[in-house]
């Protein structure tokens, strides 16, 4: 088993890392920024080494800086968690080059899995069923006109290297389509240096259902359920459950083995997802792979008992899965809020700064994985996700009622945070029906309605915030130029005392 493992990131999942190798007796070492010289994975690591500024650009997304310190700490393996280098194919060949484990998949599965088009021809290569449209990157406005007449209107544009929502355009009319394939091939330029776009029929209300994979490197396999990630704000998650309301063993199954074939396929191991898109009449249709550990893991490891992140230290360590297929078993119901710094009533901008009071929830049931404490800054260059709030019954409706529970009790001042937003969500009829869909939001959720002038001008400033946030923190930026100043990585030993926070 490892000695020392590096996390290449911060905040919340960082913490959350630190906390699984305590308990496996292996020394948790993090990186850091000029923003985070004072948070909370860093004062809970064993060593925390300085990569440079704030900006991501700078130092979670240098994979140059990141190996520097693989290198100095003498770390076995590297996490990384989530985001920032998480799914970058070069990352993970210049750890291993540098002989140092890298803590999930292959650099060639994650790359062949990372390009929507290709792992949408995979996932027909494994008999998995994909959403009508095009097998190959489009290759002008007039191909994609003459697609678009032949599966029909609704259509979504998609970056072929896309994520978090960005690239992403749906288009209901031929006269639309024009303008949506500029402005998808512009935004998945300059989010991902790749303007390649490809096109599939829009599914109609959909789920947006996942399922959580295991892999080791002897060749096994096991499906963990389903996580339902319906409700989402500008195509990114805010709530999820384990199981989904829909609650079919069947289709569980179903998709399990789709997702098992389509992993196969890859050569796939340790953890991944696959997602899936789910129709009103419960069919359901491929959409991507996530080659990484999914925010939304903690459902998951409270209906199953298992710890993923554990699971994924014992695969990179070489180690077979200590459970087959027939072991996993789908206790009672859990579900997620991701409490954001944002303000939900002004179409959740980014609302950072002190957080002067924090008194999280507790009780039975009750789960935070949080990266925050009292007195801390909330930075403005990272994702504003402050904490994950778990909750798990025996039902689904004891579930809600618990979250509502804890939500009343949970206490963040200082800045606004999606709070409120969730507790009006736990109310509504149709979420606690579970007649859930990805646009839920869109449908459900209509604050200061008066004022529609000022709204619309929230939206456009909240997409700008979310463009520019994705376009610094894009997974696909490679390693730094040489001409880049480097900064020596100097080190700090931070022995977890004293937690007043």
């Amino acid at each position: 088993m490892f000695k020392k493992i590096l996390i290449a990131n911060r905040g919340e999942i960082a913490v959350r890392i630190i906390r699984a190798c305590r308990e496996m007796g292996i020394s948790p070492i993090v990186v850091y920024s000029d923003a985070d010289r004072s948070a909370l994975h860093v004062r809970l690591a064993d060593q925390a080494y300085y990569i440079g500024a704030s900006p991501s650009i700078e130092s979670y997304l240098s994979a140059e800086k990141i190996v520097n310190v693989l290198k100095e700490s003498k770390a076995d393996a590297v996490h990384p968690g989530y985001g920032f280098l998480s799914e970058n194919a070069k990352f993970v060949q210049a750890v291993e080059q540098a002989g140092i484990v890298f803590i999930g998949p292959s650099a060639q599965a994650m790359e062949m899995m990372g390009d929507k088009i290709r792992a949408r021809q995979l996932a027909k290569s494994a008999n998995a069923p994909v959403v009508p449209g095009t097998e190959k990157p489009l290759e002008s406005l007039e191909e994609a006109l003459k697609v678009a007449k032949e599966i029909g209107y609704p259509v979504m544009l998609k970056a072929a290297a896309g994520g978090g929502g960005k690239g992403m355009r749906l288009v209901r009319k031929e006269e639309d389509l024009a303008g949506a394939y500029n402005i998808a091939r512009s935004e998945a330029s300059a989010a991902f240096k790749d303007a390649t776009v490809y096109l599939e029929k829009y599914i109609v209300r959909p789920r947006h259902i996942e399922i959580q994979l295991l892999a080791d490197r002897q060749g096994n396999y096991v499906y963990l359920g389903e996580r339902e990630c319906s409700i989402q704000r500008r195509n990114q998650k805010v709530v999820e459950e384990c199981p989904s309301p829909i609650n079919s063993a069947e289709l569980r199954r179903q998709m399990g083995e789709a997702a098992i074939r389509i992993a196969k396929q890859a050569e796939y191991y340790n953890a991944g997802t696959i997602e899936f898109l789910a129709d009103q009449e419960h069919n359901f249709y491929f959409l991507e792979m996530n080659t990484r550990l999914q925010v939304e893991h903690p459902v998951t490891e409270l209906v199953t008992g298992i710890d993923l992140v554990k699971e994924q230290i014992k695969i990179a360590a070489g180690q077979p899965l200590s459970f087959t297929q027939s072991d996993i078993h789908l206790r009672g119901a859990a579900i997620e809020c991701r409490i954001y710094a944002e303000d939900a009533e002004k179409n959740f901008m980014p609302n950072p700064g002190r957080i002067t009071r924090l008194a999280p929830p507790s009780g039975p049931g009750v789960r935070e994985d949080s990266g925050v404490y009292e007195g801390f800054e909330v930075p403005i260059y990272y994702d504003p996700l402050l904490s994950k709030l778990s909750v798990w019954a025996a039902t689904r409706p004891e579930a809600i009622a618990r979250l509502g529970r804890v939500l009343d009790e949970y206490a963040i001042d200082g800045i606004k945070t999606t709070i409120p937003f969730f507790k009006e969500i736990l109310k509504q009829e149709e979420f606690i029906k579970g007649d859930l869909d990805t646009g839920y939001i869109e449908r459900n959720w209509h604050p200061n309605k008066s004022d529609s002038t000022e709204n619309k001008e929230l939206e456009h400033l909240a997409a700008l915030v979310t463009a520019i946030h994705h376009n610094i923190n894009s997974k696909k930026v490679t390693t730094e130029s040489n001409t880049t100043q480097k900064q020596s990585a100097w080190k700090l030993n931070v022995r977890a005392k004293g937690r007043g926070f």
